[in-house]
This record gives structure tokens, sequence and C-alpha cells, in this order.
């Protein structure tokens, strides 16, 4: 690692994963910078804050964290029960930013990090310098601080992924997406004001995951009490045995739960099935908007789009630092084989840390659902794994780096058809996934980068 131990690491975001780096670090005697865009810690989280997690309060914390916070005479929360993200964000990580104390920095955006003098072009002595994070603060100003190392949590939440089929927004999204037409997150219902522009209208909800779900449950909900509200569900693959989840088969009942919901969403009417389609591009037309697939085929009009496809990583802020990644997920070289959803529709992925999330510039790392670039599914405490990784590296501890200290659950469920349009039936879900790759039991604890029903898995 650098040299520069009398600087601090940065770490970039205030969310689950990096308060619990801080607090690994701190456990280490290295100092902190935990540097927050929003205003209080878990500002993300406070953004689905509306949603209830399907993992419980015994999967969402970190022992090093809990051990601060123990010193602080917080009390720990039932560990069988289920927080929604506000609860998350006020119960745990902010008491935990608040024990962090000064290490905790809000108000300032990264906008760049780089070597002390050095562009991403430069040898020459690349490895003697400090790092420079370039920052933004909410008041207009600017700063730079010199750091030894820099951990980026700073998650995908910002990086909603569009709704064409291709990768890139379909034709006339970003100009309804402007006028607030089409939208990229699970509504909040029970918002009155939000409640009212759903309510008696036809809503196309675009995404096959957890997010899509509660979406879907939510405006069934909303049907039984409000006459002419439906939902138009569009899919890129069809119907199969594996569309719904686990169902009562998860060993997490209240993620198996979500999916029976969204089932029944659908068989009740209150929700319409698109399958097989890949949008291409949005139109305006006399009765609302138009969803046109990519074979030209056209959807019935709907009055707003709720686009849940998932998030992707902001890597623009660390263009001049030499990083390591694969070139479809976006995700540490060493690490996407693992989480590839090409292959893993279940989250088979193992503990993993320092060894899989290194990059060719030495001391720069991504962590939690900022490592995983484009893949789906992260998990909490793989995240919390990563950081005590990390920590135990930068403080010279290699043994303890390459040790794995979480044993993850299972939850009996595999299933699933990788990205692209097959179903469950034709693939042989539940035996194997996306031509065979899911085939173990997979842990299950929060999902961190999805849209917000995705929160826990």
């Amino acid at each position: 690692m650098p040299q520069h131990t009398q600087l601090p690491v940065a770490v970039i975001g205030a969310g689950p994963v990096g308060l619990a780096a801080a607090a690994h670090l701190a456990e280490r005697g290295i100092e902190a910078l935990v540097l927050e865009r929003g205003a209080r810690a878990g500002a993300a989280v406070r953004e689905w804050g509306h949603v209830r997690l399907f993992s419980t309060w015994g999967e969402l914390t970190d022992p090093a964290a809990e051990r601060l916070l123990a010193r602080t005479g917080w009390t720990r929360p039932e560990p069988g029960a289920y927080p929604t993200g506000a609860e998350w964000a006020e119960r745990y990580l902010q008491p935990l930013a608040d024990a962090l104390g000064g290490r905790v920095r809000y108000g300032v955006t990264v906008t760049g990090v780089s070597r002390a003098g050095r562009d991403r072009v430069v040898d020459s002595g690349r490895q003697d310098q400090p790092f420079t994070v370039h920052l933004a603060s909410a008041r207009g100003g600017e700063d730079r601080s010199a750091v030894r190392a820099v951990i980026d949590a700073s998650g995908t939440w910002s990086g909603p992924n569009p709704l064409g089929a291709d990768g890139c927004p379909a034709a006339g999204e970003r100009a309804l997406a402007a006028e607030g037409l089409i939208t990229y997150r699970v509504p909040d219902l029970g918002d009155a004001a939000v409640r009212a522009r759903f309510a008696g209208r036809r809503t196309a909800v675009v995404g096959s995951g957890a997010s899509a779900f509660t979406a879907l449950a939510g405006l069934a909900g909303l049907a039984a009490e409000e006459p002419g509200t439906h939902a138009v569900w569009v899919l890129r693959r069809g119907l199969g045995a594996s569309t719904f989840g686990g169902g009562e088969a998860d060993r997490l009942p209240a993620r198996g739960a979500l999916g029976l919901r969204a089932k029944a969403a659908v068989e009740a009417g209150h929700a319409t099935a698109l399958t097989g389609f890949r949008v291409a591009a949005v139109e305006r037309g006399g009765e609302g908007l138009v969803l046109v697939a990519e074979d030209g085929r056209r959807s019935a009009p709907v009055d707003r789009v709720v686009a849940l496809t998932g998030l992707r990583p902001d890597l623009s802020f660390l263009s001049e630092v030499r990083l390591g990644l694969d070139e479809r997920l976006s995700a540490p070289a060493a690490l996407a084989p693992l989480i590839d959803p090409n292959v893993h529709s279940c989250g088979t992925v193992y503990p993993h840390g320092v060894k899989e999330l290194s990059h060719p510039e030495e001391g720069v790392f991504l962590a939690g659902m900022k490592s995983y670039g484009r893949a789906p599914t992260f998990l909490a405490l793989t995240g919390y794994e990563q950081v005590r990784s990390l920590a135990a590296a930068l403080a010279g501890d290699l043994e303890a780096a390459h040790r794995v200290e979480l044993t993850l659950p299972e939850t009996g469920v595999c299933g699933g058809a990788g990205l692209f349009d097959e179903t469950g039936a034709e693939t042989g879900a539940g035996a194997g996934g996306a031509g065979g790759g899911c085939c173990a039991p997979s842990p299950a604890l929060v999902q961190l980068g999805a849209a917000p029903a995705a929160r826990g898995c």
C-alpha cells in the first residue's frame, strides 16, 4: 500500500458500507475521512425510506460498527425485525455517523481522484505520491484533500438504467422524463401527492426484479381502492416458473411474499403482463404514452412509466486513476466472473476482499454496490466483509485481509435466467438457471444496488 501513513483514508459515501469501512479503519487506528454528498448519513437509503426491507436487523449491521456504537449507549434493534429504509437510516446509519464524529463530512461531492501531480498517463514517481481528492461543496466552494488511499463506497443509486433495451435512453425518453412522466424509483403511494398521480391511471412498470414486484403490488393495492388504476408490466423475457421468485420455497419469507403479491396482482387483473418486449421508443399519443418495442409492437396507452431496470456506477470522477474493470460489468476484473448475471442469477458469489477488489492503481478500491458495477444483486454483509478485509490490508495485516470471516446463510432458492429473454422453464431455473451457472444455495441479505424494493434479497 502507499506509504503516506500519516494521511487519512478517504471513504466516499456515508451509506452502510462506507460507514462500516470507517468503523473498521478506526478499530485499526487508521484515520478515515468520510465524504458524503447528502446532508445526513444514508442519504440514498432515505430516498427509498418508505420501502420495508426483507432482510432483518440481524443482517443489516456491521460488527465493527456495533462495537463502536456500543460505547455510545446505542440500543441494538430486535435482530428478527424488518426495518424500513427510513428506520435503517435513523436507528443505525445516523447514530453510526454521529459516533464517527468529525470523520464524516456532509454536503461535499467528490469530483475527481488523482495521484498528486500525476495524471493517468504518468508512470514516473507515481507510487510515491499520495492521492488528491477533489471536492465541491454544496455552497459552491472547491477543496482538495491529500489521502493515503481511497475506498469508493458511493454506490450506484444516482445512476438508474434507462428504458432502452440497448442500454441507451429510448427515443423520446429524455424529454418525457424531464416532464416527470417517466420516473426511475418505486413510487411512495403512502404520500398523498404521489398517490394522486397514480390513482385512476394506467402505469407501465418496466423491469423484472424485486423493485418491479414492489411497484406492482403497490399499484394493485391502489387499484383495489381507486377504480381505473391499472399496471402494465413490461418484461424483456417471458413469464415462467421463476418470474415471481421463490414464493413459499424462499427461506426469506418477506422476499417470497413480495413475489407472490406481484403474482396476485397479475392474476387479479390489476396488472397486465407485456412479455418479450424490449423498449426502443416512447411516444406521446392522443390518449397517453405508447411504448414501442424493437420488433415494432406497440403498447396500449399509459399515463406514466416507472422504469425499474437496474442501476449503473458513476466512474467519471475516477478517470485519472488506473482501474482494472471488466468490460461488461464495470466491476473489478477479478470480481466480475463471480457476479456476472449472464451466469449467476441467485447470488452465488462467495465472500471476498482485497484480493478481488484491488486495481492496477494501488490504494484505490471500489466497495459495496459500486464494486458490483452493473451486476444487480449485492449483499450488505458481503459489503461489510469487503471493508473489513480492506481495512486489514491498509493496516498491513495481510493474514487478516485474506481470511474469510463471514458465513452467509442459505435461501434454499435458486432461479432466474440471466439477463435476456429466456423463461425459467426454458432454462431449467431452480436446477441451474442461465445455462447451469446458478447451482448452489444462495446467500440472501440486503440488496443495496437495485431500485428501492430490491433493498433486501
